[in-house]
Parts: structure tokens; C-alpha cells; sequence
């Protein structure tokens, strides 16, 4: 199984196999063209709730990713979590996030879930 997170302005490379945009707004400055996402599932993204709340700075990151683990299990975000799961098993998949804290931020969570195949 092979999950890569990258940012979205780094430029697509030939190994990133499907591109999956998993971030709730659409990166500024970025058209569609230079991103070259395949997918864009919103519901794997962590709740505007959520995200308020994280970075407001009112927790610690390990609160914030078992809130968002919560967030993933509901029946919409686990049926995408699965297919991106699937389509890892077959090939790359590549999370695509705008964040700039390559460990601590909602795409390391949701590659975490990914490899370890639990939700």
C-alpha cells in the first residue's frame, strides 16, 4: 500500500498515482489546471468545526486527530475512507493538503488511517 502526503504547490509528479485533494477550501492561488486533482472528497476533510477550533490553538494536536478519527467514522466519511483504502491496495495514492506542518495536520492523520487500514 503506498499513501504519500504532499503539499498542493509542489508540482504533480509522475509517481503520484491518484491525487486526492483533502482539504475543505480550495488552496488560494491554485487553478484547477496547475493542481491536477482527481478527487476532491470533502467529507474526508475535517469539520469547519473542527478546524476552528484546532487553530484557535484550544488543543493539542493528539486531541484534534482523535476528534477528526471520530469525525471519519461517521457512515459518508468511512465509505470514502474505504474507497481511498482500496485504491491505495492497487496503487499510489497521494493526499494533497495546503498545510504548511507536514506531521501535525489532518492528512497525516488521515494517511495514518489509511496504511494501518482502521478507522
Amino acid at each position: 500500500m503506498s499513501v504519500r502526503v504532499r503539499r498542493i504547490y509542489e508540482p504533480p509528479e509522475p509517481g503520484d498515482g491518484l491525487r486526492v485533494l483533502v482539504d475543505r477550501l480550495w488552496p488560494r492561488g491554485l487553478s484547477k489546471e496547475a493542481a491536477r486533482v482527481d478527487e476532491w472528497p470533502k467529507a474526508l476533510t475535517p469539520s469547519t468545526e473542527l478546524r476552528t477550533w484546532y487553530h484557535a490553538g484550544e488543543g493539542s494536536f493528539e486531541e484534534f486527530a482523535e476528534r477528526y478519527e471520530a469525525e471519519l467514522a461517521e457512515p459518508e466519511a468511512a465509505a470514502l475512507l474505504d474507497r481511498l483504502r482500496a485504491s491505495a491496495a492497487e496503487g499510489t495514492v497521494t493526499l494533497l493538503t495546503a498545510s504548511r506542518a507536514p506531521g501535525e495536520n489532518h492528512a497525516s492523520v488521515l494517511a495514518r488511517l489509511l496504511r494501518s487500514g482502521s478507522r
